[in-house]
């Protein structure tokens, strides 16, 4: 029997948990991630800019250096996800945090270098490579343990709020970071890169730990097969999310429209608002039928950012970006946990979050090389054409479970 047909059955066959029952465990690993993350949120509106106009970069090495951190990460899922199931899923996040920490030390050590650009740059790579993998491991870590605290038939629910905490620190971080940046340069970045994660770290030693659910390790590439459909659909709803993080800054400094923070706040707040109203639908409708939903809304959203000519109508197009990104990555995810093996649930997390990483890291540095030549206003409408494929891999998965009926 296959691993697929093996893990086939709904989640929902398993006893559902009180909603305020799982809110209530979710709540301190929630908190956790968010204090992690903000360091990235506060990074978002500050690096291509610091790359672009302090270092003078180009627009592909924005792009390179951007990306960069999701290639390490998609490199990094395997060796995350079996180190969440083997050795657990708490000493994952932990773990994370730490090497998090340690990225800040490393921008903070590229700045005697800014006079030879060149180097500096080759140092804050080295930084993006530590961030990577210490996000790498507090993601997996964290899915893999709030689906062992609450139980796989709330897996939507876990990325719901898993996704709550990333999105809202980008967006709680991204004025942050402008304003720390103002006041105390990249070293203030540098500064608070260290301290966030020890915070995280510290409130994460108070959640109960799970046992790890494997005592062998699985090839990769087996659980990867099992969740590879709905990881395309990921891959490509996650193409809007990529140039939003990589180019906002880079757009609003091109038309002149201010500051480019507030782009990351309309995300993060919009992203954050359906994630806490419809949440629970993925669960509830099916991860393929709300996919299929938000990521047309996603693909309007971006389509709205190309078309813009004022900051006001920008917002609104990253807005409708962030509401329909942010289902669309829980209703992919409840179609490949429902493909998952129980035994390796943080490895088929880790494989369906390096769609994501894989996504993220071809498109930034290919999103650079269109706004070198065409504008940076193309890569929106280059986002939404790729966005809309994302459609397909819904209707697949669709018939597959009008199939299996």
């Amino acid at each position: 029997m296959s691993l697929s047909s093996q893990s086939s059955p709904p989640l929902s066959a398993a006893p559902a948990a009180a909603g305020g029952s799982v809110f209530l465990k979710l709540l301190p690993l929630t908190l956790a991630v968010f204090i992690g993350f903000l360091t990235m949120g506060m990074q978002l509106p500050v690096l291509p800019l610091y790359l672009h106009n302090s270092l003078g970069m180009s627009t592909l090495v924005v792009g390179l250096v951007i990306g960069a951190q999701f290639t390490v990460a998609l490199l990094s899922r395997a060796w995350a996800g079996n180190f969440a199931d083997m050795r657990g899923t708490k000493r994952a996040v932990l773990t994370g945090a730490v090497i998090i920490a340690s990225s800040g030390l490393v921008y903070l050590a590229s700045l005697p270098f800014v006079a030879t650009p060149v180097v500096s740059v080759w140092i804050l790579l080295a930084g993006r490579v530590l961030l990577a993998i210490g996000e790498s491991l507090m993601v997996t870590g964290a899915l893999g343990w709030g689906i062992g605290l609450v139980g796989p038939q709330n897996a939507g629910k876990v990325m719901a709020w898993v996704g709550i905490a990333i999105y809202g620190a980008f967006a709680f971080g991204a004025p942050a970071g402008v304003a720390i940046h103002a006041q105390l340069g990249f070293a203030g970045i540098g500064i608070a890169t260290i301290s966030m994660p020890v915070v995280a770290l510290l409130v994460a030693l108070y959640i109960p730990a799970i046992p790890p659910t494997a005592t062998t390790r699985l090839p990769f590439y087996k659980v990867l097969s099992t969740v590879m459909v709905p990881g395309l659909g990921l891959a490509l709803a996650s193409i809007g999310f990529g140039v939003i993080t990589a180019f906002s800054a880079l757009l609003f400094a091109a038309k002149n429209w201010g500051n480019s923070s507030l782009a990351f706040t309309f995300f993060g707040v919009a992203f954050i608002g359906a994630r806490i109203l419809f949440g629970h639908l993925p669960d509830k409708l099916g991860g393929a039928r709300v996919a299929f939903v938000n990521v047309v809304v996603e693909a309007a959203g971006l389509l709205l950012i190309w078309w813009a000519d004022t900051s006001s109508m920008a917002y609104i197009g990253v807005a409708l970006t962030g509401f329909g990104y942010s289902l669309a990555f829980p209703g992919f995810g409840v179609e490949a946990a429902r493909r998952a093996p129980p035994q390796s649930r943080s490895v088929a997390m880790g494989a369906y979050v390096a769609f994501l990483d894989m996504s993220l890291g071809i498109v930034s540095p290919l999103a650079g090389f269109i706004a070198g030549h065409w504008g940076v206003d193309a890569v929106f409408l280059a986002a939404s054409v790729a966005v809309a494929l994302s459609l397909l891999v819904a209707v697949r998965l669709l018939g597959k479970a009008s199939a299996s009926v």
